[in-house]
């Protein structure tokens, strides 16, 4: 199955009509936070509404915690939840690791790691399990200048999941493989950036720029 994944379109949708052309034919979207800025949640409907494939989403530290309702209404939101298509299992996380801005939608580390483990507990994890997360597990696609920001409960499910989708990190944007977890920060929506994700019985992600 093919992917469209997104991130940290921050309100901006100039580019998502360009993106969808250039990634061809897909199964569904992924759309791994940061649908607004800062609000307003009625933003995101005009987002939502560029797509005739299912949407899969999860909301990012700059969306409001009231987007939760729309998305629940208008997509498959995963954001403590989870999801099968075909074989594959998608469960969900929103929301970001604490940071020092003091956006609208944080989770504390304890947080993170209980939400986690209990949606892994829910799920067959013989299959192929695919995380739908804003924010990247700790010394992955997480690097800034002045070190690694990502979740440090997260990178303790690393091995737990085939594939992360992730974003947050604007400039952590590529592909790291760690205990045989992909995690894939598809770059910034806002600024023309995505991937396709193809998985089969291999994962393969090509990146698209417009």
């Amino acid at each position: 199955m093919r992917f469209l994944a997104l991130a940290d379109l921050h309100g901006d949708y100039s580019h998502v009509e360009a993106i969808c052309d250039r990634a061809g034919k897909f199964d569904a979207v992924l759309i791994a936070g940061d649908l607004t800025d800062f609000g307003p949640d009625e933003k995101a409907l005009e987002l939502l509404g560029m797509f005739s494939k299912p949407v899969l989403a999860v909301p990012g530290n700059c969306d409001n915690v009231s987007i939760l309702k729309l998305l629940d209404e208008k997509t498959i939101s995963l954001h403590n939840s989870f999801h099968k298509i075909g074989e594959l299992t998608f469960v969900g996380l929103g929301g970001s690791n604490p940071t020092p801005f003091n956006t609208p939608f944080e989770l504390s580390e304890k947080r993170i790691g209980e939400s986690i483990g209990t949606l892994l507990s829910r799920v067959n994890t013989s299959k192929k399990i695919i995380l739908l997360s804003h924010f990247p597990p700790k010394n992955t696609t997480d690097r800034l200048p002045f070190g690694n920001v990502g979740s440090v409960a997260l990178a303790r499910f690393l091995g737990r999941f085939d594939l992360i989708v992730c974003g947050h990190i604007h400039e952590a944007r590529g592909v790291v493989q760690v205990n045989g977890t992909q995690v894939v920060n598809p770059g910034q929506g806002s600024k023309g950036q995505a991937a396709m994700i193809t998985i089969g019985n291999e994962i393969t992600v090509e990146f698209i720029d417009t």
